[in-house]
């Protein structure tokens, strides 16, 4: 490189001698040539050397390692995209960057990987991984079926050492619907939902370290009937009205794998059960029964503070309560549709009889990128509800169904 600019250099300070013209032209041609050449070794030293992969019946595709998770390995050639492949059609995969290799048997949670990751170039042959560490001796060989995931360092860094903004690493949806009528009654009702969920870290290879969702589900809606007069006699215009939302939010902040401690707040409203606004603060416990990558469930228990206001009652019948929430969620995802429920008890333990119960669930199914649709039920039981006219069930059933997008984390 010292050479490329003397020379350039001493190209540009031609100008100054009493050269002859043809030697001038000999010099800066030379000058450029050399540049070039600089240029073009500059530029092979700034870019990677190409990762390998030799498939099991030859082929050689040069291009960038991706990564490996659960058995399915992406491999980016630039002539043909991303490919996916299983372990069974490589023979061989040699990269030139770095990679983290994460066997089914280590399980990291925070953010200490030190001792327990190797990570280095690997060569994978006869169906086994070889890291070489920069630093260290080489582990020894790990058999491809346990190396559940594979993914380049600068994505474990980020992953484990860093934590997405308040605006990114959100997954969930939005849904809404409406319906209108005009007729001798004139009715119309409007819904929507939206659910939110960021796990962090937001890959599932990894454990979580915390979780935090927000949801919201409501229709509104109303049904008029317009005055009218029959036999000399006006009856007057009569308005029925609908409206029943609900919206929580919660944290979960993980101490291994499977537990985590929580706090959780919820607000709802049911016109139909004549509840002006039920509001619960508290915190607790929640265990991940069964996580997989298609399926999670969990249960949770906490103490909490509980305060009902209803609508036509006395101020008498609002009550304040010291109680519970027993819940379990439920999701699974496939390819045609994620299903999810949830089902929650709340006792009150200074007031035995106001206690309540709900259950939910949710059937979403795509159909166009983020865009589909879903159709979602809300039971719910309220079992002690003020005296009023007309007297009040005490429980309240909805069935809603909307297009829906689907929100997706980009971190």
């Amino acid at each position: 490189m010292t050479f490329c600019f003397l020379l350039s250099h001493f190209s540009r300070r031609t100008n100054s001698f009493p050269l002859n013209q043809a030697i001038r032209l000999l010099i800066v041609t030379a000058a450029l040539a050399t540049s070039l050449t600089c240029a073009a070794q500059s530029k092979a030293a700034s870019d990677p050397a190409p990762d390998l992969v030799v498939l099991s019946n030859g082929d050689t595709l040069h291009g960038k390692f991706v990564s490996a998770i659960g058995g399915k390995v992406t491999f980016h050639s630039d002539p043909l995209g991303d490919i996916a492949l299983t372990w069974d059609k490589i023979k061989e995969l040699h990269t030139a960057q770095k990679v983290a290799v994460l066997e089914d048997s280590v399980k990291i949670h925070g953010k200490k990987i030190q001792g327990q990751v190797p990570i280095g170039t690997i060569d994978v042959a006869e169906q086994k991984v070889t890291v070489h560490p920069e630093s260290a001796a080489a582990p020894q060989p790990i058999p491809v079926k346990n190396a559940q995931y594979i993914v380049d360092q600068t994505t474990l860094d980020k992953q484990i050492y860093h934590e997405p903004s308040l605006k990114a690493g959100w997954n969930g949806a939005a849904t809404a619907g409406a319906t209108l009528v005009t007729a001798t009654e004139n009715q119309y009702t409007f819904s929507g939902a939206i659910s939110l969920v960021r796990t962090v870290p937001t890959v599932s290879w990894l454990d979580p370290r915390n979780r935090t969702s927000v949801g919201f589900t409501g229709p509104y809606g109303k049904i008029t009937q317009p005055a009218y007069v029959a036999a000399g006699v006006t009856v007057p215009a009569v308005t029925s009205k609908s409206a029943i939302y609900h919206a929580e939010a919660e944290r979960d902040e993980y101490f291994s794998p499977r537990f985590f401690a929580l706090a959780q707040t919820a607000f709802d409203h049911n016109f139909g059960q004549d509840l002006d606004l039920q509001q619960i603060y508290g915190g607790g416990i929640g265990w991940a029964i069964l996580k997989t990558p298609k399926q999670e469930a969990d249960l949770k228990a906490t103490m909490q503070y509980e305060k009902q206001q209803f609508i036509t009652g006395t101020s008498s019948g609002n009550q304040n309560l010291i109680g519970s929430t027993f819940a379990a969620n439920y999701v699974v995802q496939t390819k045609l549709l994620t299903f999810t429920q949830g089902l929650a008890f709340i006792p009150a333990y200074n007031n035995e009889r106001a206690y309540s119960a709900n259950e939910t669930n949710t059937f979403a199914f795509p159909t166009y990128k983020n865009l589909g649709f879903s159709l979602a039920t809300l039971d719910s039981y309220l079992n002690d509800p003020p005296v009023s006219l007309p007297p009040t069930k005490r429980n309240s059933f909805q069935f809603t169904m909307g297009l829906t997008y689907a929100i997706k984390s980009k971190y």
